[in-house]
């Protein structure tokens, strides 16, 4: 047999694996394997109680916003039925304030029409004193005018106390 490259080769191979084995370079590679093994088992480990953590705060958020827009909707529907109701309350005391307004402009209208009649009925009886008391005058027969005046006189008090009253 031939002492050749290969047989060196062979040889240099067994003497390489022998010193890899002395030097326990393949426990240290398995170790360390291992080791980056648990490391990246962990990261997960960690990564997986992230993602639950990041699901519970993104249902508590999702369970909060629900919550605010719940409010939300009872504070508008709060609000819109005060606002209607103030509407109501306003619209009804306007409508009484222009009753009340009506109701005194009508007594006003009325006390003027009652004034005015009144105005007119005492103008009236002033005019017909005085024609009566020309006529009287101007009469010739003085018992006459003085029996006529009296029996004018006594009906004119006794109608301005009737429209008096």
């Amino acid at each position: 047999m031939a002492i050749d490259a290969t047989f060196w080769v062979a040889i240099s191979f067994f003497i390489f694996c022998g010193v890899l084995v002395y030097l326990k370079i393949p426990q240290k590679i398995n170790n360390s394997l291992t080791d980056k093994i648990n490391e990246i088992q962990k990261e997960l480990e960690e990564a997986e109680k992230l993602k639950e953590e990041a699901k519970n705060l993104f249902s508590d958020y999702e369970n909060k916003i629900d919550k605010s827009k719940k409010e939300t909707k009872e504070i508008i529907n709060t609000a819109k039925k005060e606002s209607e109701k103030a509407i109501i309350e306003k619209t009804k005391k306007f409508h009484q304030i222009i009753e009340e307004r009506k109701k005194s402009t009508e007594q006003k209208i009325v006390q003027l029409k009652e004034n005015a009649l009144n105005d007119i009925k005492n103008i009236s009886i002033k005019i017909s004193i005085e024609a009566v008391e020309n006529l009287i005058k101007n009469s010739i027969d003085k018992n006459k005018l003085e029996n006529l005046y009296n029996k004018s006189l006594e009906q004119a008090k006794i109608a301005l106390k009737q429209t008096k009253a």
